[in-house]
């Protein structure tokens, strides 16, 4: 019974296989019309995408690094001190941040201070220098706190105000050096000793027997003029000579004796007429009677001579009077005439001893001694313009702003300073990268930005700047961030910073890019599908467009279905 059983088993199991193996074979073999069937296209159907009200916001990717912004090189303008030897720095610039008036670091043991201004330092500050330069200096004290004169000119009041400032900060001001003070005692001895040859020259030309008869006309001419000033001087001062007074008065006396004579006279008339002569009377009770008037004939000749004699003496007073007067303008007409004369002498006599003096060989020594005096003169005063208290080119170095950052200190102690000594920033972090040229033409200083760190913080900025397009085609973009907290361990960090270029601000209806398509009439069109495959043309608006979609206005609702591509 077992036997038979397991023929049975192994039948069954040949005819699995080759069952299979059939199965297997006429899979693997097509007619020719199934083969023909299966290489037939798909029936053709719409790529449709859903109609979305969403906000949409356009934004450009910027790759950059956070950092400090506005780096700043910082070199000496020229040497610390009034040294000329090797400026070796004795104190290097120490990183941190650099307030106006700070100490940015010391050269041969003197300070190079730091102070806010535009105008580069580019030369030594000397006594009666004026400039820009030297106002900005001014302000900057007068920031500091010390008095001194926004004028433009370095004088007394602003070399003051910059010792106290160094005193102040531990140091003494720039002094003349010892070769200065030198120089400058050498440039006075050489202006006493001209003067003392040119007075010796002098003193032998005033001396020359050439011209001493000379120079005693002149003198005896300058005598005599002196006389005739004062003599006319005293005539105009006196009325009268002492002989026309003495005819004046004896003039003035015969006036007087005819006035009286003449007053004597008319008293005597006067009583003769006014008095009657007397007559016999038989009675005594009897009136007298008037008698026969009284020769006054005589007494009235005696005043007609009176009268006659008083007009005469008066005119002889007139008359001396006017020959004083006439005396006295002749006499002054002569003194003036002696002063014309003697002035002209004296002047004649100038003359003549000034061209012997100039035709004098001693002449030419003192006009060159004169020369040697004037030129010794303006080397030393030229010298001493600039001579006293002065802020050499080295000590003082001007930033654009202040307070800074000193980023990078580019020399150490103990170096020659003969390069850059240091870099300075801001104290303000920006993000510095790059677009390409298409998509800067979008950038725009003073969009909005969000700034994203490699550990997921987001900081809001803006874009602050767009440089030129450089040698790779890329054009710098500069994005400062809108707070700088939490910012400072970051320093030198990659970030991405996408810049908002445009935003609806609210929802919109949003359709992909490539749905809408512009006829030939230049109007934008999308195709809906209004039925499995059907279709209608809606018109539409576009608007704004970001990471492949777009606005559009139109006959369209949420979730309707537009035709992207057809197939």
């Amino acid at each position: 019974m077992r036997a038979p059983r397991g023929k049975l088993l192994i039948v069954l199991a040949v005819v699995l296989v080759v069952a299979g193996t059939g199965w297997g074979v006429g899979s693997l073999l097509r007619s020719p019309a199934d083969e023909a069937a299966a290489r037939k296209p798909p029936k053709p159907s719409l790529v449709t995408a859903a109609v979305e009200r969403r906000e949409l916001v356009a934004t450009v990717v910027v790759s950059g690094t956070l950092e400090y912004g506005s780096p700043y090189p910082v070199s000496l303008a020229g040497v610390v001190g009034g040294s000329e030897t090797a400026q070796r720095a004795t104190r290097a610039p120490r990183r941190g941040t650099l307030a106006e008036g700070a100490v940015l670091m010391e050269v041969n043991g003197r300070p190079v201070f730091v102070f806010a201004g535009t105008v580069p330092m580019h030369r030594g500050i000397v006594p009666g220098a004026k400039g820009a330069d030297v106002r900005q200096l001014q302000k900057a004290l007068r920031r500091l706190g010390y008095r001194a004169p926004v004028t433009g000119v370095f004088d007394r009041a602003t070399s003051a105000a910059v010792s106290r400032f160094y005193a102040k900060r531990g140091y003494e001001a720039q002094r003349p050096t010892l070769e200065q003070r030198q120089q400058r005692d050498e440039l006075g001895r050489a202006v006493r000793t001209a003067q003392e040859v040119l007075a010796t020259e002098r003193q032998a030309l005033e001396q020359g027997k050439d011209v001493l008869p000379l120079k005693v006309k002149l003198a005896n001419a300058r005598q005599d003029l002196k006389e005739a000033e004062q003599a006319l001087k005293g005539a105009r001062a006196q009325e009268r000579t002492t002989e026309d007074e003495a005819k004046v008065e004896a003039a003035e006396s015969a006036v007087r004796a005819a006035e009286e004579k003449l007053l004597a006279a008319q008293q005597e008339l006067a009583q003769a007429t006014a008095t009657p002569t007397p007559a016999s009377s038989p009675s005594p009770t009897a009136a007298p009677t008037a008698g026969p008037p009284a020769d006054t004939r005589l007494l009235e000749l005696r005043v007609a001579n009176a009268r006659a004699d008083l007009d005469a003496a008066r005119t002889a007073l007139d008359r001396v009077q006017e020959e004083t007067r006439t005396t006295r303008a002749k006499r002054l007409t002569e003194l003036g005439k002696n002063v014309r004369v003697a002035r002209e002498a004296a002047v004649t006599a100038e003359q003549a001893l000034r061209q012997a003096r100039q035709l004098s060989p001693v002449k030419l020594k003192v006009a060159d001694a004169e020369r040697d005096v004037a030129g010794a003169r303006a080397l030393l005063a030229e010298f001493s313009r600039t001579y006293g208290t002065t802020v050499p080119p080295g000590e003082v170095v001007f930033l654009p702003k202040l307070p800074a950052r000193l980023h990078k200190p580019a020399v150490k102690a103990g170096e020659l300073v003969d390069k850059s000594i240091a870099t300075v920033t801001s104290s303000t972090f920006v993000v510095s990268g790059s677009v390409d040229v298409a998509e800067a033409e979008r950038v725009k200083a003073g969009l909005s930005a969000s700034i994203e760190t490699e550990a997921g913080k987001t900081v809001t900025g803006t874009v602050t700047s767009l440089g030129g397009r450089d040698a790779k085609g890329a054009v710098p973009v500069t994005i400062t961030p809108g707070s700088m907290k939490g910012l400072k361990k970051l320093a030198g960090a990659p970030v991405t910073v996408r810049v908002t270029i445009g935003a609806t601000g609210r929802e919109v209806l949003v359709v992909p890019a490539a749905a809408v398509v512009t006829a030939v009439d230049g109007k934008a069109r999308v195709q809906v599908e209004i039925a499995p495959d059907r279709t209608k043309e809606v018109e539409v608006r576009t608007g704004l467009s970001a990471d492949g979609a777009v606005e559009v206005t139109g006959d369209l609702r949420p979730g309707d279905q537009v035709v992207i591509n057809s197939a």
